[in-house]
């Protein structure tokens, strides 16, 4: 690979940034939870043993970053996983360290 071939530095710093969203151990387990099927904050809170604040604070950075869209049903949101990309990095990493 030549210099040529490197991608702008600008769009490295954004893959930077995305692989630190990933680089949270909650956040992983959240986005495996909802990997299938999705699911409400106190459902994310109770599946994992955790506060609802916790998970609610976490789903934000996620959404924020495109990893996770939410769906309003009353008064109640539902979070799934953004698209299949965010599903298929999990899924190569899993692969990775599992090799």
């Amino acid at each position: 690979m030549n210099t040529q071939d490197i991608p702008d530095i600008e769009y490295l710093f954004e893959l930077a940034d995305l692989f630190k969203v990933f680089g949270d151990s909650t956040r992983l387990r959240i986005m495996v939870l909802i990997s299938d099927r999705e699911l409400a904050v106190n459902d994310i809170a109770e599946a994992l043993s955790m506060e609802q604040s916790t998970i609610s604070h976490q789903l934000r950075v996620l959404r924020q970053n495109k990893l996770v869209r939410a769906r309003r049903e009353g008064k109640q949101m539902y979070y799934s996983l953004d698209d299949d990309h965010v599903k298929k990095i999990i899924e190569m990493g899993m692969d990775h360290i599992l090799e």
